[in-house]
């Protein structure tokens, strides 16, 4: 690491508090926030104040190591309740890899499947291990996990306190709604992961999850608590990854590509960055974070539109705090699929939840998104149609992107990222965005091969999603009743 903040004076001294979402009168510190996951109230915890970065830390960020932004982004959340040296001990153990900010023809995607499973769940779910095994320290009752996934956060969560110490973990996923790989992912650990399957969709899923945690009668039964981004403890250090790449594109640099970054042979196509990057990356080897030197970027220097493929809004609402914590960035783009009631209230201002519809981007089969909660918590309408725009793709503009992209960038994409590439098709076609553009690439392209194979022709897979395709699913099967979670439980 940098150890930049260990060369200068910490403004931070205050220990943040934290209150519902649906009562601002009690406050709690970050070790109950993150332990209890939901507010007694059903209500999600929120941050009193959103804390800024030093002026210190936004001039350097285009070097700064990813270890550092997220340390210096963590840091004033966990105030009073973390000892430096100990929030520097976890930012080190959950991050061996990092987020590149990688050019895509004449974009930027930001690349966070470099993880152990290959999606941006990790980034937030090793954090929260390694912080729930510190604030847990001397227990003597078991902390019994409860998470809600419509793909990706389950195999995150379970891979992230798989045999974490007095912890266990139940992971609820809608039965027939996931990949064969992510239900390998989920269900192919045993030990202290037990994974249930079921007969519904993910919004039932995250209704059984809150009302099992809401049940006064189960929890002086068993000590419980979430994994989903509706707790905060997942939430922040997703901003850390907005934060560097808005670093990175406004010092006008990218990173070279990772080892799982999901291009053709290197050298094979013309990518359209320009033949400086070009050579650059054909004739480099790849680079961990630890070796990783930055090279020009293929748009202008200017503060960074992004936009997130959105399905439960905890990922968007990690850009917003960022945003406020004060990284350059100028606009969010909110891209969902048919599921669109976040666009369709930024439009109307009308907030309606619905049912959820099966689609092949499918972690973001979500109607009713936990986290529009915070985000009204924290924006008017007004200030969201400012800030976020809002646009939705179908399947058929999915498939095409991807075979699009790949053809003429040479890169494959994952359907929920090929969301975020047709959002910012559509607005340029419409005359909505300027400028330069980031795509946040959410999942590797080969946890979604029954999509994108077809059309592409094999993606690459990395090391880490070969093995755990080579796992046995261990599941059980529950009606979408709370009676029968209950009971299981």
């Amino acid at each position: 690491m940098t150890r930049l903040h260990q060369n200068r004076k910490l403004c931070y001294n205050i220990p943040m508090r934290y209150y519902s979402t649906r009562n601002k009168n009690t406050f709690v510190n970050f070790a109950t926030a993150a332990l209890t996951g939901l507010a007694p109230d059903g209500g999600l915890f929120v941050p009193e104040v959103i804390p800024q970065y030093p002026s210190a830390v936004l001039s350097s960020l285009g070097t700064m190591d990813y270890r550092d932004i997220a340390l210096e982004t963590i840091k004033p959340y966990v105030q009073g309740e973390m000892p430096d040296s100990v929030l520097e001990d976890i930012t080190v153990s959950a991050y061996p890899f990092g987020a590149p900010l990688v050019g895509v023809g004449d974009r930027l995607v930001l690349e966070l499947f470099h993880g152990p499973t290959a999606a941006f769940k990790d980034f937030g779910a090793r954090f929260m291990a390694r912080a729930f095994a510190y604030l847990r320290r001397g227990e003597d009752k078991p902390l019994h996990i409860l998470v809600a996934t419509s793909g990706d956060t389950g195999g995150a969560v379970a891979d992230g306190f798989f045999e974490v110490p007095g912890i266990s973990v139940t992971v609820l996923y809608p039965k027939g709604r996931i990949t064969p790989l992510q239900e390998r992912q989920i269900a192919g650990l045993g030990g202290n992961i037990s994974a249930l399957a079921v007969e519904g969709s993910f919004d039932d899923c995250q209704h059984l999850v809150k009302a099992a945690l809401a049940d006064e009668a189960l929890k002086k039964r068993l000590c419980l608590s979430s994994a989903n981004s509706i707790n905060i403890s997942r939430l922040i250090p997703q901003a850390a990854y907005y934060t560097a790449a808005a670093g990175r594109a406004s010092s006008g640099k990218t990173d070279p590509d990772g080892n799982a970054t999901p291009r053709v042979e290197l050298g094979t196509r013309d990518w359209g960055l320009g033949n400086d990057v070009r050579k650059y990356n054909e004739s480099s080897t790849r680079l961990d974070t630890k070796q990783r030197s930055l090279v020009p970027s293929p748009q202008s220097p200017l503060p960074i539109i992004l936009c997130v493929p959105s399905g439960n809004f905890g990922n968007l609402t990690a850009g917003l705090y960022a945003l406020k914590m004060g990284a350059p960035i100028r606009q969010f783009i909110a891209a969902t699929n048919v599921n669109k009631t976040v666009p369709d209230y930024l439009d109307s201002g009308e907030y309606q939840a619905r049912i959820s519809q099966a689609t092949i981007s499918n972690a973001m089969d979500v109607g009713a998104p936990s986290n529009f909660e915070r985000m009204a918590a924290h924006f008017s309408w007004e200030e969201m149609r400012r800030i976020i725009l809002g646009i939705s793709v179908s399947d058929d503009e999915t498939r095409e992107t991807i075979a699009q992209v790949h053809t003429e960038a040479g890169y494959f994409l994952d359907p929920h990222s090929a969301v975020g590439w047709k959002g910012v098709d559509k607005l340029l076609a419409e005359n909505k965005v300027t400028g330069s553009v980031g795509i946040l690439s959410t999942a590797h392209p080969a946890k979604f091969s029954e999509t994108v194979d077809p059309l592409t022709g094999p993606a690459p897979v990395p090391e880490s999603l070969a093995r755990a395709m080579g796992r046995t699913v261990h599941s059980q099967t529950i009606p979408a009743d709370v009676s029968a979670l209950l009971e299981m439980l």
